[in-house]
Protein backbone atom coordinates (compact mmCIF):
# COMPACT_ATOMS: atom_id res chain seq x y z
CA UNK A 1 0.00 0.00 0.00
CA UNK A 2 1.21 3.55 -0.76
CA UNK A 3 1.74 5.79 2.25
CA UNK A 4 -0.13 9.07 1.96
CA UNK A 5 1.34 12.29 3.20
CA UNK A 6 -1.02 14.39 5.27
CA UNK A 7 1.17 17.47 5.20
CA UNK A 8 -0.14 20.89 4.26
CA UNK A 9 1.48 23.29 1.84
CA UNK A 10 1.67 26.50 3.85
CA UNK A 11 1.65 28.98 0.96
CA UNK A 12 -1.26 27.24 -0.76
CA UNK A 13 -3.15 27.16 2.54
CA UNK A 14 -2.41 30.86 3.01
CA UNK A 15 -3.77 31.70 -0.44
CA UNK A 16 -6.92 29.70 0.31
CA UNK A 17 -7.46 31.37 3.67
CA UNK A 18 -6.73 34.79 2.20
CA UNK A 19 -9.33 34.26 -0.50
CA UNK A 20 -11.81 32.98 2.07
CA UNK A 21 -11.28 36.04 4.29
CA UNK A 22 -11.76 38.35 1.30
CA UNK A 23 -15.04 36.63 0.40
CA UNK A 24 -16.22 37.05 4.01
CA UNK A 25 -15.08 40.68 3.99
CA UNK A 26 -16.98 41.45 0.79
CA UNK A 27 -20.05 39.64 2.12
CA UNK A 28 -19.98 41.67 5.31
CA UNK A 29 -19.58 44.89 3.35
CA UNK A 30 -22.55 43.96 1.18
CA UNK A 31 -24.61 43.14 4.26
CA UNK A 32 -23.66 46.47 5.84
CA UNK A 33 -24.83 48.27 2.68
CA UNK A 34 -28.11 46.34 2.64
CA UNK A 35 -28.79 46.76 6.38
CA UNK A 36 -27.22 50.08 7.39
CA UNK A 37 -26.74 51.40 10.92
CA UNK A 38 -26.57 48.01 12.67
CA UNK A 39 -23.03 48.46 14.01
CA UNK A 40 -21.58 45.93 11.58
CA UNK A 41 -18.59 48.18 10.92
CA UNK A 42 -17.28 48.05 14.48
CA UNK A 43 -15.25 44.79 14.06
CA UNK A 44 -13.69 46.16 10.87
CA UNK A 45 -12.55 49.27 12.71
CA UNK A 46 -10.96 47.09 15.41
CA UNK A 47 -9.19 44.50 13.26
CA UNK A 48 -8.42 46.31 10.02
CA UNK A 49 -6.23 49.36 10.53
CA UNK A 50 -7.11 52.09 8.07
CA UNK A 51 -10.62 50.81 7.28
CA UNK A 52 -13.21 53.48 6.62
CA UNK A 53 -16.33 53.79 4.50
CA UNK A 54 -14.42 55.35 1.63
CA UNK A 55 -13.11 53.58 -1.44
CA UNK A 56 -9.46 53.74 -0.30
CA UNK A 57 -10.47 52.58 3.19
CA UNK A 58 -12.38 49.61 1.80
CA UNK A 59 -9.45 48.70 -0.47
CA UNK A 60 -7.13 48.81 2.53
CA UNK A 61 -9.52 46.45 4.34
CA UNK A 62 -9.56 44.16 1.30
CA UNK A 63 -5.76 43.94 1.24
CA UNK A 64 -5.53 43.48 5.00
CA UNK A 65 -8.16 40.72 5.02
CA UNK A 66 -6.20 38.84 2.36
CA UNK A 67 -2.95 39.47 4.23
CA UNK A 68 -4.34 38.12 7.49
CA UNK A 69 -5.45 34.93 5.74
CA UNK A 70 -2.13 34.55 3.95
CA UNK A 71 -0.10 34.97 7.13
CA UNK A 72 -2.42 32.64 9.06
CA UNK A 73 -1.96 29.87 6.52
CA UNK A 74 1.79 30.34 6.28
CA UNK A 75 2.07 30.13 10.07
CA UNK A 76 -0.47 27.35 10.62
CA UNK A 77 0.77 25.01 7.86
CA UNK A 78 4.23 24.27 9.32
CA UNK A 79 2.84 23.99 12.85
CA UNK A 80 0.35 21.38 11.62
CA UNK A 81 3.03 19.54 9.63
CA UNK A 82 5.40 19.34 12.61
CA UNK A 83 2.71 18.21 15.05
CA UNK A 84 1.35 15.70 12.50
CA UNK A 85 4.81 14.24 11.89
CA UNK A 86 5.36 13.80 15.63
CA UNK A 87 2.01 12.04 16.03
CA UNK A 88 2.90 9.40 13.42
Amino acid sequence: MIARSNSLRPFRLGLSLGTFFVVLYLGCLALALIIPDRGLHQPWLQFLAGFSWTLPGMLIGFVEAFGYGLVSGILFGPIYNVSNAQAN
